[in-house]
Order: C-alpha cells, then structure tokens, then sequence
C-alpha cells in the first residue's frame, strides 16, 4: 500500500487531501477487455524490468520463483518496486496476483521520478485495503475491497489507466473493484510512466508477494467520455466532449476549412482520411482560422516508407516558414529514413521531436509504417508538451530553449497545419494519412 518514503509522511497527518469512500460503479464495455494484450513477463526472468527509475525505488528482493515474479523485503527489511522498462500511459493491465498474509503489495501506475502516479492497493494485511487508490496519500478508500481478495489463491487484478485526469478503474476475479478520477486542479500528476509491483518494507521478511500472467493492452489516447469511435476507426465527440471544449478541424469526406499553401494539388480526402500523396504542388495544408494561440491538438496519423511530414503550430499566417514562425512537431520514417537516403538524422529530426529544438526523449513510440498513431500536443503559452501513442516525449517551457530561431520572436498565435514534404524515396505513390483531428482551445 504506502511506501516506505510516503508512510512517514501519512503519519505526520501530511496527505494532500482525503476522499471519502465509494463503492466501485458498474465498469462500461471495453473493448481491449477481450483483447489478449501482449506479454510483459516471459515466465522465466526479470528481463523487460528495472528497480530503479520511478518514483519509489527501493531495495526489494526480486526474483522468478515458480513461473512468477517474486518480491520480498532484503535482509533489513527494506521494500521496494519493480518497473516495466518503458512508460504507458492509457492501457489495460492485467496479472494475476498471490499475496501472502500479512504483506502489504501494490500494482502502481505512471511511475516518474519528479512526478506524480497512483497505486491500486492490496494491502493484505490487519487493517489493509485491496483497492484503495493511493498517491502521497489516500485519494480514495476502498474498504470492502479486501472481502473480495480470495485468501492463498491466485487474484486476477485488471486496471484501467487513462486521460490526462488519471481516471482508474480495477476489477478482481471479473468483479468490480474501484473506479476513481483526479479532482480537476489536481497537479504535478504524470501523463505517463512506469508501471510498477510493490514490495513494502516494515514487518514481513518472511512472507512475499508474486505475479504471474502479465499483459497490457495500449489504448487510443481518446477518452470513450469526450469520444466515440465507430468501427472503422473514425471518432466523433460525445456531448460531454462537446461541452468540453472539443471540436472537429477535420470532418471525414471534405477539406472544408482547410486549404493548401504553395500549390492547388497534393492532397485529397479518401476513406475518411486526409491523403498526401507524393505528387503535388502544394508544401502544406493549413486551417483557414489562424488564431489558435492556447490549445490541445489531437490527431491521428500513419505514414509509408520515404515519408516527411510534420504538424505545424502557431504558424504566421504573415509568411515564412511554418516550422520556425511557428514550430513544427516532426513526422518522419524513423524506420528506413537513414538507410534510404543516405543520411544522418539529427536527434531534433526524429519522429516527435519539438523540429530543430527538443529531441524525443522515447525513440520506439512510433508505430510500424502503415500503423495508425495518436498525437497529443499541448500548447499553452510557452509551454509544449507532446505525447505519441500515449508515451511522453518532453514537457518543455520554450523560453528556456536555446534555438535559432528564439520562440521569443516566433508568432504568438497563428493556423495549424499538415506539412508536405515526401522524400523523393518514398516507394509508394501515398506517404502520409491523417484523420480524427480535434482540437481544445484553453481560455
């Protein structure tokens, strides 16, 4: 449950804010419920694990013990987490869980060392709670949660994780075990991290907890809330993303709204997509509106072999290239680029990167080519924050960068664009696809 470093400091009265218990409501239909997901856990060794680089390393004692990934305290009775090696954001996790009486454990979420996550309890122990949401202190209690973990059995755990508000839902043994959301104004959370397993030190040397059958299932960052999708994958907003704020830029069968810069050819609306093709006249596609200045963009996206593109923001409808009137966040075939072209890229032109400023700090977020992948990007006064497929490639305050072109002197509010820009590799005769654009303005 608490952490060794958190523990001392609900002892002092010191948790942020405290709310009252709730029973878990009814969970919606998932799909990814009845998606396998893939394997996070080989059944034989630690490997595609870390101890350290979260917000709560420790010492634990770690180890494959039966098919299962096994936790004790070390000889001082000192606890500790085990990570995935890579951050998630939205997802489905699901393991099965075996917890000796009395051991307190967890399943932890968004793990980042200057931010914070949250962890879905099992605290199995006098006093404990299994399914109580815990973060620096309690956010919400779950005190029946604990008659629904079955004593010396194997527990199946699946936690929901996802949106910017850290909503977190968990079922054990196919019943309904919590469901919480941050309160708006919540800060210092993490939009992404590491998922961890607990160990909590302090009184149990001889006891351990252990975890087998681990999978996740990495969801759309499209809260099911503020977003439908319809099975060919197109997303409309619901009345609640309406009264959110959300608003269509792209509507599915016309570039109405839109149009293009430099030439009159080089894009066209096919399968609900805006399609680039290599051939064309045109260097980008723009909105017509150019006063966006505050704002969070979400679109998606797939690109072929060869392709160069980017998403411009804030650009001077005055002229000049959007990319430093603005800024532009790359698009780019990480795969093949280098091989193809003969050429090499620098950290700032890989797929995600702030273009010519801020490097991605996640190089694999990409998808394979003719994949669909997410953007998130917020843009907020100086400061840009861009998510890939859920994973965080940098929070940054632009004032602090030392680039040429300074953003001091960049346009303060300006159109939003989709940049063309195939290189003369590219093999097919499409190279960029882009659909469900949305935008949030932030007043």
């Amino acid at each position: 449950m608490r952490t060794p470093f958190v523990h001392f400091v609900a002892l002092l009265g010191c948790m942020p804010f405290v709310l009252p218990t709730a029973c878990a409501s009814p969970a919606r239909t998932d799909p990814a419920r009845s998606e396998p997901g893939r394997s996070l856990f080989d059944g034989k060794s630690l490997e595609g694990w870390v101890t350290k680089g979260g917000r709560y390393d420790g010492n634990a004692l770690w180890t494959v013990e039966d098919g299962a990934i096994t936790g004790r305290e070390n000889e001082k009775g000192e606890g500790g987490l085990i990570y995935t090696a890579r951050p998630y954001r939205n997802f489905v996790f699901r393991c099965d869980a075996k917890v000796e009486w009395p051991f307190d454990s967890g399943i932890f979420l968004r793990m980042a060392q200057k931010q914070k996550g949250a962890q879905v309890t099992i605290d199995w122990r006098e006093g404990g709670e299994v399914g109580g949401i815990y973060s620096d202190g309690w956010l919400q209690h779950n005190p029946t949660g604990v008659a629904k973990f079955k004593k010396d059995e194997w527990n199946t755990f699946e936690v929901r994780c996802m949106g910017d508000d850290l909503k977190i839902s968990a079922r054990i043994n196919g019943e309904a075990l919590v469901d919480f959301r941050l309160p708006e104004a919540s800060e210092d959370y993490a939009a992404t991290g590491l998922i961890g397993l607990q160990v909590h030190g302090g009184g149990a040397k001889a006891k351990k907890a252990q975890f087998k059958n681990i999978s996740i299932v990495e969801l759309q960052d499209a809260d099911s809330e503020l977003f439908e999708r319809d099975p060919g994958g197109a997303m409309t907003t619901t009345a609640k993303g309406l009264a959110a704020g959300w608003v269509r830029l792209f509507d599915g069968k016309t570039l109405d709204g839109w149009r293009l810069h430099g030439g009159a050819t080089g894009a066209r609306v096919e399968d609900g997509a805006i399609v680039f093709p290599v051939a064309g006249t045109s260097e980008y596609l723009r909105t017509e509106r150019a006063d966006y200045k505050d704002f969070v963009l979400r679109l998606d996206f797939k690109i072929a072999r060869g392709a160069n593109s980017g998403v411009f923001l804030r650009a001077d409808p005055a002229g000049g290239n959007p990319a430093y009137s603005g800024c532009e966040i790359q698009i780019l075939d990480d795969f093949f680029w280098e091989q193809d072209t003969k050429s090499k890229l620098e950290e700032w032109q890989f797929t995600g990167s702030l273009y010519g400023a801020v490097a991605p700090s996640w190089k694999h977020a990409l998808n394979p080519l003719g994949e669909w992948n997410n953007y998130e990007i917020l843009y907020q006064g100086s400061r840009i924050r861009t998510l890939l497929n859920g994973h965080l490639l940098y929070d940054v305050d632009t004032k602090k960068l030392e680039v040429d072109k300074p953003f001091s002197q960049r346009a303060a509010q300006g159109f939003l664009g989709l940049q063309r820009h195939a290189s003369d590799k590219a093999q097919t005769g499409d190279y960029a696809w882009f659909k469900n654009i949305f935008v949030k303005e932030l007043r």
